[in-house]
């Protein structure tokens, strides 16, 4: 096995959602590995950044409201000021509202929907002209969830919107396998972020979803850095279309 096909020196790789969390643990894969980072953020990735220069890595500090789609293409743009070319986009920025079915309101439904289904879609659609015009083909990795796969409870928005990305993930494979661009995702399982604190903070409900894990523990950010660069990388050239789940083996109880 040729382990330079896990190298990434000279690609350029956006991440959304990198300031903190499962964002900022994969652009540092990206980067460890020999990526350049664009991060596009809401607020100053300070951390994120400090960390990929650190490495030697260049990092562009984009800031955008993503749920804004009319922007996206300026940010492809933005992010070709690196070295002229763009090879890895990673869809991470997402949102959860947690509220019951029945009164769930059609704010927390749009605004869930918009930013984690819709401008994945764009976002991707933005990368892959890009891509196409370069003719080098190129990478885009999509984060699902374990929602994708199961109803959840108390968060509509959120699994129709990850169960959405896991469909696209195939539907853009299906068209874009022929260019030489891989669409796949993951999905990580339950993970220490800011979007379960809520969960860790219920000990009723942090002893349930412990006692299903077989790894029996929550998943940290470091956990997605293999299956990232993998799939950013010249080692998964022939996967498309494929959703990675990193659970800890929840998906297998």
């Amino acid at each position: 096995m040729n382990f330079e096909n896990f190298q990434l020196q000279g690609r350029v790789a956006i991440v959304t959602g990198c300031n903190t969390g499962l964002g900022q643990g994969m652009a540092m894969a990206l980067a460890q590995a020999g990526a350049d980072i664009v991060g596009v953020n809401q607020s100053a990735p300070h951390e994120t950044q400090e960390n990929v220069e650190a490495l030697g890595r260049t990092f562009l500090d984009l800031r955008a409201n993503l749920s804004d789609i009319g922007g996206l293409s300026g940010l492809v743009t933005a992010a070709l000021k690196l070295t002229g070319t763009v090879d890895i986009l990673v869809n991470n920025a997402g949102i959860i509202r947690r509220d019951g079915a029945i009164n769930f309101t059609e704010k927390d439904w749009d605004d869930v929907i918009d930013l984690n289904m819709k401008t994945v879609f764009f976002f991707s659609q933005a990368v892959a002209r890009q891509f196409m015009a370069q003719g080098t083909g190129g990478k885009i990795i999509n984060i699902a969830s374990m929602l994708s796969y199961q109803g959840g409870v108390r968060v509509p928005s959120y699994t129709a919107a990850k169960s959405g990305v896991m469909g696209v993930t195939r539907a853009l494979a299906n068209e874009w396998a022929k260019h030489g661009i891989n669409v796949n995702a993951i999905a990580p399982g339950y993970m220490d972020t800011n979007n379960t604190a809520p969960l860790r903070a219920d000990a009723q409900r942090n002893s349930a979803i412990l006692e299903r894990i077989p790894a029996g523990r929550w998943g940290e950010p470091n956990d997605l850095a293999g299956p990232a660069v993998f799939l950013a990388s010249k080692a998964s050239n022939y996967v498309h279309g494929h959703t990675l789940a990193v659970d800890g083996g929840w998906l297998a109880r």
